[in-house]
């Protein structure tokens, strides 16, 4: 989805897209290939999907032509071009991306170079697989563009793909997946249509999460997170970035760092810098939290048993200020003015 505002008008667009949803929804996707018309697939693959990738190149049969499993985060522009040789090595004429935003986003810049149709099938809680939004990095600078050729014209979401996600890396995804939600509700276009999104994913990420954490084999509680997931993944789609999503861009590009662990400690931060400028996603948001939703994602967030602080992270505390100083000459759309100074105070208090 993508809205735009002409004066005092917004407009609500929906991009075209396939979802299939259930437990073993996997399976459908060598049908998914043979409906887009691809008879040379091309499966792109992160390291920790590489079992499912596995199961679902022997799906695919004499349909895989190639397969590449170099997808890494922050989509370099170098691994894009290498797995583009490949591609037109292979002759391939369909893309399958299989695991995290990692595979995701590669699958969309190969896409967005190629035209060639792409089936996403996440594993983690990354919600890009529904946006038209692609982030690439080069010379340690990461751009982020938007297209509605972007987005993924399938996408398949299989809870049984997320059973073997490990606690930390499930807290950490699903917190990545809330800031989308959480920006939503303070964006500046946001509409009943992307508040009401915002609202369920954030009740289904906050009310699901404890339960997984608890049981990560429970199919019920994947599923509950998955699809609210999915819903904050459509916010991202829907509305525009603000200061959370600017810091993990410049800072993942400029350090080179974990997408999910970088979002899920610096949400708590942007939470307490924003929400007095932000009373309306204040509101929704001590519902759904019962109390203060600073104090409840920061505890979630330093649950973690990974980083959970930017110099753990390996962040230089010299490197903030240029940080705070490149956000600060030219911000994304935020509730609160991002001035380098209390940018800086943030990114102090994150590392």
């Amino acid at each position: 989805m993508s809205e735009h505002v002409l004066g005092d008008v917004t407009v609500h667009e929906t991009l075209p897209c396939r979802v299939l949803v259930g437990a073993g929804a996997r399976r459908a996707v060598p049908e998914e290939t043979r409906r887009l018309g691809s008879g040379r697939v091309l499966l792109l693959a992160t390291g920790s999907a590489r079992a499912a990738a596995d199961e679902l190149a022997r799906a695919l049969g004499s349909r895989l032509a190639a397969r590449f499993d170099g997808a890494v985060v922050h989509t370099p522009v170098a691994v894009t071009e290498e797995a583009l040789d490949l591609l037109r090595q292979a002759d391939a004429d369909g893309l399958v991306a299989i695991g995290g935003g990692s595979a995701v986003g590669l699958g969309k810049a190969l896409s967005v170079r190629t035209g060639l149709p792409q089936v996403a099938v996440p594993t983690t809680y990354a919600g890009s697989e529904v946006t038209p939004v692609l982030g690439e990095t080069k010379d340690g600078v990461k751009t982020t563009r938007r297209d509605p050729a972007i987005a993924p014209g399938t996408v398949v979401y299989d809870p049984e793909l997320t059973l073997g996600m490990p606690p930390g890396l499930t807290l950490a995804s699903a917190l990545n997946a809330l800031a989308h939600a959480v920006e939503a509700l303070w964006a500046p276009n946001a509409t009943a249509a992307s508040d009401a999104l915002a609202t369920e994913a954030a009740d289904g990420i906050l009310g699901g999460l404890p339960a997984v954490l608890a049981d990560p084999s429970g199919l019920p509680g994947r599923t509950r997170l998955q699809q609210s997931a999915w819903l904050a993944g459509l916010c991202l789609a829907q509305t525009r970035m603000g200061l959370h999503h600017q810091l993990a861009h410049v800072l993942g590009g400029t350090f080179d760092l974990p997408h999910a662990e970088l979002h899920a400690l610096l949400l708590p931060h942007v939470l307490a810098f924003n929400l007095p400028a932000a009373p309306r996603a204040a509101a929704r948001l001590e519902r759904i939290t019962g109390g203060d939703p600073v104090a409840v994602v920061g505890g979630l967030a330093r649950s973690h048993t990974g980083p959970t602080r930017l110099r753990a992270l390996g962040v230089p505390r010299e490197g903030l200020r240029p940080v705070a100083e490149r956000v600060a000459a030219q911000p994304y759309p935020n509730p609160r003015a991002p001035d380098a100074e209390s940018v800086t105070l943030l990114l102090e208090a994150a590392w």
